[in-house]
């Protein structure tokens, strides 16, 4: 398998990428995306702002973020009223979320889709997490994603405003081998949802989710070779998909074609939900052996 097939889109591939959506489907609304200076966030970033709508970054590395803003002012200079906005800050932080929410009404006057894409968490055997490590993945992936959740939702409320979020999780139905932590906070924010998607009804705030399976891109940087090879390999398809899948995902459900759908969970994943198995560590030699591979 070539770096193509695990590391995905380059920026111009994102540019040029066809798209099944009107050009300016996203006119003169404002989407905020954390996580989105790389990976699966910054093809989120750039079709949005394809689409015609006014992108706000955030994350902990204002570099990352700059580079995605590049991009878009660049390669997408051509559309009237499309702007860019970065901000860098921690979602661990709620009072760091305040300020971004508060800075994105000032400059927009609203909000209308936020996209919960900000998160992370490293391959270990679960049995020797540290204590550290847990409580980071957690913090992040769980506390994190509510934190950002919670504040929109107040300001959506306060305002008499619509509001729309979506929120990347991971494939949880089979497990997520070797990344618990994970699997453990994105599970809670596949129920929290459900459940914020029942009691924000009558404030016309609708809550989704998506579970993205094998995505070719620079996030699989963190996994062994060998481990990210097999994500290939672990559906049906037979084949990894690609930041734009998940980003079209996102369209979907940013806009009108989803104003009937809340509390939900779509997966883009292949049929990884119903076959397969990665290790994201690498595969221990007991499974291995169990199914007659050779092992030396």
């Amino acid at each position: 398998m070539n770096d193509k097939d695990l590391f995905g889109l380059d920026d111009n591939e994102l540019l040029a990428h066809p798209t099944v959506y009107e050009s300016e489907l996203f006119k003169g609304k404002t989407v905020l995306i954390s996580g989105g200076g790389t990976g699966i966030g910054r093809g989120i970033a750039v079709l949005f702002a394809r689409l015609g709508a006014n992108v706000v970054i955030c994350g902990r590395r204002i570099e990352l973020l700059e580079e995605t803003a590049k991009v878009i002012r660049e390669g997408v200079s051509n559309k009237d009223g499309v702007e860019v906005m970065t901000h860098g800050m921690s979602i661990r932080e709620p009072e760091e979320i305040q300020i971004l929410i508060d800075r994105v009404w000032d400059e927009y006057g609203g909000l209308d889709v936020l996209i919960n894409n900000g998160g992370g968490q490293f391959a270990q055997d679960s049995i020797d997490f540290s204590i550290k490590g847990w409580n980071a993945v957690i913090d992040t992936n769980l506390n994190g994603t509510w934190f950002m959740m919670q504040t929109a939702a107040k300001r959506w409320r306060d305002e008499g405003q619509p509001g729309n979020i979506i929120n990347i999780v991971v494939n949880i139905t089979r497990g997520t081998l070797q990344a618990t932590h994970s699997a453990a906070a994105r599970a809670g924010i596949v129920y929290l949802s459900k459940s914020v998607g029942v009691e924000w009804a009558p404030l016309n705030i609708r809550v989704n989710c998506i579970a993205p399976g094998a995505i070719a891109s620079n996030g699989l940087r963190n996994y062994p070779r060998e481990a990210a090879e097999k994500f290939k390999y672990g559906n049906p398809m037979r084949r990894a998909g690609n930041v734009w899948d998940i980003a079209e995902a996102c369209a979907y459900l940013g806009s009108p074609a989803g104003e009937f759908i809340t509390g939900e969970t779509l997966s883009v994943d292949g049929g990884y939900q119903m076959n397969g198995e990665v290790w994201a560590a690498g595969e221990p030699d007991y499974f291995r052996e169990g199914r007659g591979a050779k092992t030396n």
